[in-house]
């Protein structure tokens, strides 16, 4: 049986053997707060590689020291990280899988020691520490650490590279006028708010022309926060600047209730591969072939990206092929375990 789930899908030059990406999710696992790979992330990015996921998206890697998450974070800030990443790279392209990495700076919800930055000067809640309000210097300098992060991704060798502009991190901060509330040239209007994210994707591109995708999250629920409409302009934008694929995902800029259930974040990518005609990715709640082939079929996204399910199943997509009622590549070592 034909599936889309398991048709090729090619983005610029690069082509992945099918539709199954693993959504970037950090692992808070490097020791001495350096940032570096360690055995965990070869057993677990890997692993995902064998079990024929088509593109593997590296977790959330800081491009500052003060833009971890958490001390844990893994680093992508010095040429120190450059040779345990690569190595990891290659460590699944061996085994057939493309590969990506996630841009990121925590802004306000970064949980470290020391001072945190922001566009604005407020807390993500009362239990987190109030950030400093970015300077414009102090902008710069993180354009700067993105298209820093960009050159060392390249000599690390990935395929792709996603910027987070998500869950409240500092590019979503900047993007949401929950929490951004400057009078510069940096906040008010959705184009000033949008200029941080525009600057970043420029100073990346003059140092990376491999494809490029950004994390989103297309929706705040909150009266007075952005809807997926409002990402449609955005997106635009971004398309514009040579964006090649929205990861659509949604909330987390500030606290609030989210009515969860399976695919709920689907028609935010639907929405923005029609309005902004951009490719995208959808996320949220997916968890099997049948419901992975019904949204790609119906066009509501491009690719299929999966978090907590390739957690607990990292050899998914056999799951989905068996669901699906079709065959797909075994790894040699594995043929007698696969065959159903």
């Amino acid at each position: 049986m034909s599936t889309k789930l398991f048709s090729p899908f090619t983005i610029k030059d690069v082509t992945l053997k099918n539709r199954i990406v693993m959504a970037p999710m950090c692992m808070y696992s490097s020791h001495n707060e350096d940032g570096r790979i360690q055995n965990w992330h070869r057993t677990h990015y890997t692993s995902r590689a064998v079990g024929q996921v088509g593109l593997i998206i590296v977790e959330a890697t800081a491009v500052t020291v003060q833009g971890r998450i958490s001390s844990k974070d893994l680093g992508i800030w010095s040429d120190d990280h450059i040779e345990g990443l690569k190595e990891l790279v290659d460590l699944m392209k061996e085994n057939g899988a493309k590969t990506g990495i996630q841009l990121a700076h925590a802004g306000r919800k970064a949980v470290l020691e020391g001072e945190i930055l922001a566009p604005s000067a407020i807390s993500f809640n009362e239990k987190m520490k109030t950030p400093k309000e970015m300077t414009k210097e102090e902008i710069a300098e993180t354009v700067k650490a993105f298209k820093e992060g960009a050159e060392r991704a390249v000599k690390a060798g990935f395929d792709v590279i996603e910027l987070h502009g998500a869950h409240g991190y500092l590019i979503n901060e900047f993007l949401s006028p929950l929490s951004n509330k400057r009078s510069d040239e940096y906040g008010g209007s959705a184009e000033n708010r949008y200029r941080f994210l525009r600057e970043i994707i420029e100073a990346v591109k003059s140092v990376w022309n491999g494809v490029l995708f950004v994390r989103v999250s297309a929706h705040d629920y909150h009266d007075e926060g952005l809807t997926p409409l409002d990402y449609v302009f955005f997106c635009q934008w971004m398309k514009e600047h040579g964006v090649d694929l929205i990861d659509v995902s949604s909330g987390a800029v500030v606290p609030a209730h989210i009515n969860v259930y399976p695919g709920y974040q689907v028609p935010y990518s639907e929405t923005i591969r029609i309005g902004a005609e951009i490719s995208t990715g959808a996320v949220g709640l997916i968890t099997t072939g049948i419901q992975a082939e019904e949204i790609l079929q119906n066009d509501r996204a491009d690719l299929i990206f999966l978090a907590r399910e390739l957690l607990r199943d990292p050899y998914w997509p056999r799951t989905a092929a068996k669901d699906l009622g079709t065959s797909i590549e075994v790894p040699k070592q594995y043929e007698r375990g696969w065959i159903f």
